[in-house]
């Protein structure tokens, strides 16, 4: 299981050294994520993806639940109604909560694309005045090692949070 940290730093030079002593560390760079001002320069640091900057995945959840549910209520419907040959009344009800749970999932990421990552919205007042947000994910062994590494070395890094879990798939 892993755990998300996230620090804020002051600038893009405090950036650049906690991400040389992650890897000294031995934590991967696709485990880190950084996002910053738009119009921020950080071409040698790992930023962050649509994945963790958009509300995709949540989107993508609840277009998956919505349309599911929705598919086995018009599959009911259709088969009370007599519009499904009689027999087929199960193998229709399934395809339309299939069918509906990935046209939910869809539809509702392509929205959700557009929308910031509600899990970002405590740090968009300090990313608007500058300061650089890390983000690093790493195994719940980890955490406290890596923590107490960047608090030691960087005093000016603000620990804000541990997310208690990650998404498994981005």
């Amino acid at each position: 299981m892993k755990r998300r940290l996230y620090f804020v730093l002051p600038d893009v030079n405090a950036a650049r050294k906690v991400h040389d002593e992650l890897l000294l560390a031995r934590v991967a760079e696709n485990q880190m994520h950084v996002i910053a001002r738009e119009g921020t320069d950080l071409s040698d640091l790992p930023e962050a993806n649509l994945f963790q900057k958009s509300d995709i995945i949540h989107g993508a959840q609840l277009g998956l639940i919505l349309g599911g549910f929705t598919g086995v209520i018009l599959g009911s419907l259709a088969t009370g109604m007599g519009f499904i040959v009689a027999g087929l009344e199960v193998w229709s009800v399934a395809s339309l909560c299939i069918g509906g749970a990935f046209l939910g999932a869809w539809t509702s990421s392509m929205v959700a694309i557009n929308i910031p990552n509600t899990r970002l919205k405590p740090f968009a007042a300090e990313i608007a005045r500058g300061n650089i947000l890390y983000m690093v994910d790493l195994p719940a062994k980890q955490v406290e090692q890596i923590s107490d590494m960047i608090h030691k070395h960087h005093p000016e890094a603000g620990m804000h949070d541990v997310e208690p879990t990650i998404p498994a798939f981005p």
